[in-house]
């Protein structure tokens, strides 16, 4: 989630024993802060009952969302591609490697990519806005194996803002999903904006911008989940849009296709809702769970895990959703969730085992990023559940989603931390 004008909150939490803190390397031990030590709240099961109230209700849009791309892909204004096709058409230009301060603990082998300058730089809180970007998975989800044709690649979702600092601000006016490829030390990525297909009354093709804050994304298959609040919005990457020109305008004129500056447009195939009325995020209790980030669990049956964000608190829930091996969707209903003692939770993932969740680091702990606003680093945690948690190290200051890799055993991780001169984005992996 976006921190513009959010104050930096701290854990108070602690383990049990003399209040200490190891930062060799990065590397820490949850403590409390001043005063007594005390035991750390578990990473604790929520009430069964209560779980099985969370729902993901499918709307109606996927049958009408068929039409509608049908008819475009029909006109001839778009060329459909498909992520391989993607990925190996060239177009922006990264860095190999951590080319920013990161805070990551050294014996854990940290490595990652980070993007151009634009991308690095670009800054929500201006008038004319910026892309930040959120969430993150990669063939690691897509395919057990790991890869995606061959290939290593990644992606990540980024939310377009405006005025975030302002008297009128505009927030997530549009949304992206980028396709990275990572083969041979390089690093080459496209943009793929996020749209809704559209179709009118004489049965012409369109598409309108989606507006989404694309706090979470995970790469299934063809299928690309991106999470938005209340809302789990679906794509497929057997529907890429390759518009023919590069304007501002998002949409079909005539013949002629474009989307907002990007070559490229991935169309919505449907979406689900937590709650009736899709309602903002304003709580994090009851029935009507939010989506703040994504990852996949693929111990056991194949799954969806979403975590809530509660800025300067505790006891966001972290919730396992089945996905249907056949349709490559939710069944709809939750079968596990934990309540998270990790305060302001950005992201959670697990190996099967054991739980990294990100956040705020506990008091004394996160210190040393040489941000010049004075931003402290983030921290991943580690626990088993029912289990209190400890840090297995600092992290890139607003660290977002977390996303683990079976075939290398990696926990991979982004940050959306802005800084329109220098850049301090990375995306990251370390050992576990």
């Amino acid at each position: 989630m976006t921190r513009t004008g959010k104050t930096r909150w701290r854990i108070r939490i602690a383990v049990l024993g003399s209040a200490l803190a190891t930062l060799a390397g990065g590397l820490a031990v949850v403590t409390a802060g001043a005063g007594e030590a005390q035991a750390a709240m578990p990473f604790g099961r929520v009430d069964p009952a209560a779980v099985a109230e969370f729902r993901l209700n499918a709307g109606t849009t996927f049958a009408d969302h068929d039409r509608a791309i049908k008819a475009v892909e029909s006109q001839g204004a778009v060329t459909v591609r498909n992520a391989t096709q993607v990925l190996t058409s060239g177009g922006r230009t990264g860095i190999d490697g951590l080319c920013h301060r990161t805070g990551l603990a050294a014996g854990l082998n940290p490595d990652g990519f980070c993007w151009d300058k634009g991308d690095d730089t670009s800054n929500s809180w201006t008038d004319a806005g910026g892309w930040t970007p959120q969430g993150i998975s990669g063939s690691y989800d897509a395919q057990p194996g790991g890869t995606w044709e061959g290939r290593s690649a990644h992606l990540a979702s980024w939310h377009f803002s405006r005025g975030l600092q302002g008297p009128n601000p505009v927030r997530d006016e549009f949304a992206r999903v980028s396709l990275v490829n990572t083969e041979d030390g390089q690093v080459r990525y496209n943009h793929l904006l996020l749209v809704k297909p559209t179709l009118d009354a004489n049965g012409k093709g369109g598409f309108t911008r989606v507006s989404s804050h694309a706090d979470g994304v995970v790469w299934y298959g063809n299928r690309v989940f991106v999470a938005n609040g209340r809302w789990l919005q679906v794509f497929d990457l057997r529907h890429i849009w390759k518009v023919n020109s590069s304007t501002e305008a998002v949409g079909i004129t005539g013949t002629t296709s474009s989307a907002r500056w990007s070559n490229y447009a991935l169309p919505m195939i449907g979406e689900y809702v937590t709650s009736a009325d899709g309602g903002a995020c304003a709580t994090t209790t009851g029935d009507r769970p939010c989506l703040n980030s994504l990852s996949l669990d693929r111990s056991g049956q194949d799954g969806l895990v979403s975590a809530e964000y509660k800025p300067g608190a505790a006891g966001g829930r972290v919730i396992r959703w089945a996905l249907d091996a056949t349709s490559a969707l939710p069944y709809g209903h939750a079968t596990v969730a934990y309540s998270s003692p990790i305060w302001a939770m950005q992201g959670a993932a697990t190996d099967g085992t054991a739980w990294y969740l990100a956040g705020d680091c506990p008091s004394g702990v996160g210190g040393g990023s040489g941000d010049p606003s004075g931003a402290r680093y983030s921290c991943i945690h580690k626990t088993l559940a029912d289990a209190a948690p400890h840090v297995l190290t600092t992290s890139p200051v607003y660290t977002q989603n977390l996303g683990y890799s079976p075939s290398t055993g990696r926990i991979w991780g982004l940050n959306e931390r802005i800084n329109s001169t220098e850049g301090v984005r990375v995306v990251f992996s370390v050992d576990r």
